[in-house]
């Protein structure tokens, strides 16, 4: 599934610190990924564990510390970083016209995936006998459940999930646990930031609330 470079490599994180706008959100923080394995990230709102994700995806830079991948630094070559991940944020993003197997396949095809696993993507998440319909008929719940079958259409060894569970029912939940355990047995690694708890077994937690910066380490440090 992966190629022999990703599935060797760990995604570390060392001394992370995370500014979101004029506020240092947190500081000092360590990570490792290596495959197989997962991270549980929680907090109270506000603690950072979006900001944590969006770090990871280098859809913000961090203000200090370093990210690396395979042993280089994600800032030496981030498109070669971020051809290795999948990131679903809180947007499913599905376009009204567009039919779910359409819009499965044009979410595979901004990735440059050759040959994307539709199919499986769409049967991974139940949505197969919907496959025809526009995405404006889809509930809230199946919305979500296509921007995860994007993590079986188009592989990346590396998942990082901001609230997946939002909006799923229980059947919803089930199929993401299983896919995220399957994802991990072929070797992928996973960053999950949630509210609501997940059958993720032998995930590290990392607790967001540990590493919230101190007013003095904002005003000494960050200006």
């Amino acid at each position: 599934m992966f190629s022999t470079f990703s599935q060797t490599a760990e995604l570390v994180g060392e001394n992370l610190a995370c500014r979101r706008g004029e506020r240092l959100v947190f500081s000092g923080l360590d990570c490792r990924l290596a495959a197989g394995g997962a991270l549980v990230l929680t907090g109270a709102n506000g603690s950072g564990k979006s900001s944590l994700l969006r770090l990871l995806a280098t859809l913000v830079a961090p203000v200090a510390g370093r990210l690396s991948w395979g042993g280089e630094p994600v800032a030496r070559d981030p498109a070669r970083y971020r051809a290795a991940l999948h990131y679903v944020g809180h947007l499913d993003a599905a376009k009204p016209a567009l039919t779910t197997r359409e819009m499965l396949g044009f979410w595979a095809a901004m990735r440059g995936t050759v040959s994307p696993a539709l199919d499986e993507g769409l049967d991974a998440f139940g949505l197969a006998a919907l496959a025809d319909w526009p995405c404006r008929w889809l509930s809230a719940g199946q919305r979500r459940r296509l921007a995860l079958a994007r993590l079986i259409a188009a592989p990346a060894p590396i998942w990082l999930l901001d609230e997946p569970s939002a909006a799923l029912d229980r059947d919803g939940e089930a199929r993401l646990e299983a896919a995220i355990a399957a994802h991990r047995m072929a070797g992928g690694r996973v960053a999950v930031a949630t509210h609501q708890p997940l059958a993720i077994p032998d995930a590290a937690v990392i607790v967001l609330d540990d590493f919230a910066a101190s007013p003095g380490d904002f005003l000494a440090g960050w200006w």
